[in-house]
């Protein structure tokens, strides 16, 4: 038992309840992981076979980091555990009960581009305009549709998906789902969405299987349970159907995955599911400092729909969270610069100790330009990943075609590269072939002469040939000596060698570095089947967190909020506080979408542990264009007795000039922004960020609008008084560009804008 030392009485209770449904809501910074771990590990040690244990994550970091918990706490027993990512867990499932739905055992799994590049293929058959059809909103839709259990056949019979189609111009989407899915099946291929919806699939068809792996699966645990989506949520709860030994944990108040199907419904409502559920809190934030959690907790308690807790942290109280307002966007990255350049100089901090958090990939350009005009190293994450590389998918789609070849994507990439004879034309022949004869590509491919006429047949003949020399040589040999040997006799690694240039030897060096990982694969002594497939299958299911395989270096981390969730960092600046930005616009007619805004800044601020910075603009370039800002409301919100306000920039003048006197100063300020501020005054405290908002006049209520002129005087709830520029647009989406006396022109949507007609 001496794993259950350390533990705080919360956390310690949490671990003990073994038997029956089980609800850990584990605030930020509260220890979770540990809690998953020492709980799993007190199963095993209690006598529960870890062959009945499945664990669920949603990245294969978090999965490893679990184990080796684990292992270092009950031994080699935890190897025995199912943990994994729920699309690897259930492609794990699908593979071994493939063919009753007709797939392969070897079936290949799209990643996002390789379903683009289906779908632009159909798009391309159908004749259909691909800015009406873009790829990524027909991706997008089809992927909603899987992941509420919508097949083809449903979304083309369902009325009113139908009418929304057709009304939006967009009437052949059905279809596309239909060929689409139809051309996966024929390749031997699930993409990312088909693993959870052929998991549901198969535990409905075929109530034998659901039955094996409700005995099976004895005892349950799901991580980040807030983060699960309809098809997910219906996985779980049919396999937890017999024992009921189900534990989920999670956090409502880090829900922020909406646009990506998350349901916070399925916490918020677990209850309803399981009546004798028992529910643990855990409270303590381990994490950050007093006045961090407080600042948490202040923005939270606005969320109505939540599931409340008293997160509290015992460490120091810290310093106040200071809050900084810049000129502009560009200002502001100098500021943000400057501060982390301070900081680290006279706290002997690391660049890795600083992280920047904005709400869209467009706000990093600022912060950049800033960092390296004074020389900080930075690292942007959430951009191109390792194996999203040209060179590694090239060689990836060799080892997928030879382990399926079928994979008609793999197939389309490589059957010319390096380049042997066979163009475009030629591919169109042999995937025209295989639809008039309704048989794959590669049966086209392996008779040729039986189908394609001309002289590409016989390096059609060729290709097809070498495909099937290296089935032979990955069934008989390690992952690294087959991968080695793709590599080489391919002519591809040949290819990159001879290319000399900087980027040639980069993508040359990216390759070996590939082979290096195959080799440490090959090598590993926890894995038995050391295969091609097998590594193969671990490539295709590694999330986003386990794409970058180069160690951290020191640098400012610079992303997204939505990719710092789980991380954490000393000093966190969280920038660009602004109306229409953070909460974003279009949250802003929604309570919904306005809570989740509002979850996702409560995320961005327990990310930090002993410091934290927020800033705002007051000006802000958008499409070429310097738009006046106003600070978000989320600022409003904050207690202000743990903030320390840093008003130094002046605001961006009421004037209509302001705009063109701005373009001419900067035009003239040359190298302004490399020399240091002055010094800063002292901070100003109120009990307010917006210190002049607009107070509604009595018995505020909004006009009928329908009839408004330009011209027209009007009264905004929080904007103030203003006088309409211009109108445009057809009704009811009409939208008036006004000029309000205190904050400059803005423009809003009639429809949503509740305005008062003064005059």
């Amino acid at each position: 038992m001496d794993y259950l030392k350390g533990l705080n009485p919360a956390q310690q209770a949490a671990v003990m309840q073994t038997e029956g449904p089980v609800m850990i809501i584990a605030g930020a910074g509260s220890g979770k992981t540990r809690v998953i771990t020492m709980r799993v590990a007190h199963l095993v040690a209690s006598g529960v076979d870890a062959f009945n244990i499945l664990v669920l994550t949603f990245t294969n970091k978090a999965a490893r980091e679990m184990r080796e918990r684990i292992m270092h706490a009950v031994g080699a027993e935890a190897k025995n555990v199912w943990m994994g990512t729920f699309h690897s867990v259930f492609a794990k499932i699908l593979r071994v009960e493939a063919d009753k739905l007709g797939y392969p055992n070897n079936f290949t799994i799209y990643d996002t581009d390789d379903s683009k590049s289906v779908l632009r293929a159909i798009l391309k058959e159908m004749n259909l305009d691909d800015k009406l059809y873009q790829p990524n909103f027909v991706y997008n839709r089809i992927s909603a549709a899987k992941n509420n259990l919508i097949s083809w056949q449903e979304y083309q019979q369902n009325d009113q998906i139908q009418a929304d189609d057709f009304s939006s111009g967009r009437g052949q989407l059905g279809k596309i789902y239909e060929t689409y899915a139809t051309r996966c099946y024929r390749a031997g291929a699930m993409d990312f969405d088909d693993l959870l919806f052929k998991t549901n699939e198969l535990l409905k068809r075929y109530p034998d299987v659901l039955y094996k792996y409700q005995n099976k699966f004895k005892y349950l645990m799901v991580d980040e349970y807030q983060d699960t989506n309809f098809s997910q949520y219906l996985i779980v709860k049919k396999l937890a159907a017999i024992n009921e030994n189900i534990c989920v944990v999670g956090d409502d108040a880090q829900s922020i995955y909406a646009f990506r199907g998350a349901n916070i419904q399925n916490i918020l409502n677990f209850e309803k599911d399981y009546p004798d559920l028992k529910i643990f809190k855990l409270e303590q934030n381990y994490r950050s400092t007093q006045n961090i959690v407080n600042v948490a907790n202040s923005i939270i308690a606005n969320n109505q729909e939540q599931l409340k807790k008293n997160v509290f942290s015992e460490k120091e109280e810290g310093d106040k969270i200071k809050v900084m307002r810049a000129f502009s966007d560009n200002e502001e990255g100098k500021i943000v610069a400057e501060g982390i350049l301070q900081e680290r100089s006279t706290k002997g901090m690391k660049w890795h100790d600083f992280a920047i958090l904005y709400r869209t990939n467009a706000q990093s350009r600022s912060m950049e330009e800033a960092l390296r005009k004074l020389n900080i190293p930075y690292k942007i994450y959430g951009g191109l990943s390792f194996y999203q590389r040209k060179e590694i998918k090239d060689l990836i789609a060799y080892f997928r075609l030879t382990i399926n070849p079928n994979d008609e994507e793999a197939m389309k990439r490589v059957i010319n590269y390096p380049k042997r004879g066979i163009g475009d034309t030629s591919v169109d022949r042999i995937i025209l072939a295989a639809d008039q004869n309704m048989i794959t590509p590669w049966e086209v491919i392996v008779n040729p002469s039986k189908y394609i006429d001309g002289r590409s047949s016989a390096q059609v003949s060729v290709f097809a040939t070498m495909i099937q020399a290296f089935a032979v040589i990955t069934k008989n040999q390690s992952a690294y000596d087959a991968a080695l040997h793709i590599a080489q006799h391919s002519g591809l690694l040949k290819d990159l060698y001879e290319d000399k240039s900087v980027e040639g030897l980069n993508r040359y060096e990216n390759i070996q570095e590939l082979l290096n990982g195959i080799k440490e694969f090959s090598e590993r002594e926890d894995i038995e089947d050391k295969s091609l497939a097998v590594f193969m299958q671990d490539v295709a299911l590694l999330t986003n967190d386990d794409k970058d395989n180069k160690p951290d270096a020191d640098t400012v981390s610079l992303m997204t909020i939505h990719s710092a969730k789980g991380l954490e960092f000393p000093h966190v600046f969280v920038v660009g506080l602004e109306e229409n930005l953070f909460p974003s616009q279009m949250s802003l007619n929604s309570r919904t979408d306005l809570e989740e805004e509002r979850r996702l800044f409560y995320v961005a601020v327990t990310r930090a542990e002993s410091k934290l910075t927020i800033s705002y603009a007051t000006s802000r370039f958008k499409f070429g264009t310097l738009i006046s800002c106003e600070p978000s409301r989320f600022l409003d919100e904050i207690d202000a007795r743990y903030l320390e306000l840093d008003f130094t920039a002046k605001p961006a003048p009421s004037s209509s000039s302001f705009f063109d006197d701005e373009r001419n100063a900067w035009s003239k300020r040359g190298d302004t922004f490399s020399k240091p501020r002055p010094a800063t005054t002292a901070p100003v405290k109120t009990t307010s960020i917006l210190a002049k908002a607009h107070v509604p006049s009595a018995g505020f209520a909004p006009s009928d609008t329908s009839n408004l002129q330009v011209g027209m005087e009007v009264e905004h709830e929080r904007f103030g008084f203003g006088k309409v520029i211009s109108l445009e647009g057809n009704k009811p989406d009409i939208k008036a560009t006004i000029f309000f006396k205190e904050i400059g022109q803005k423009q809003l949507l009639l429809k949503f804008a509740k305005l008062r007609i003064v005059m």
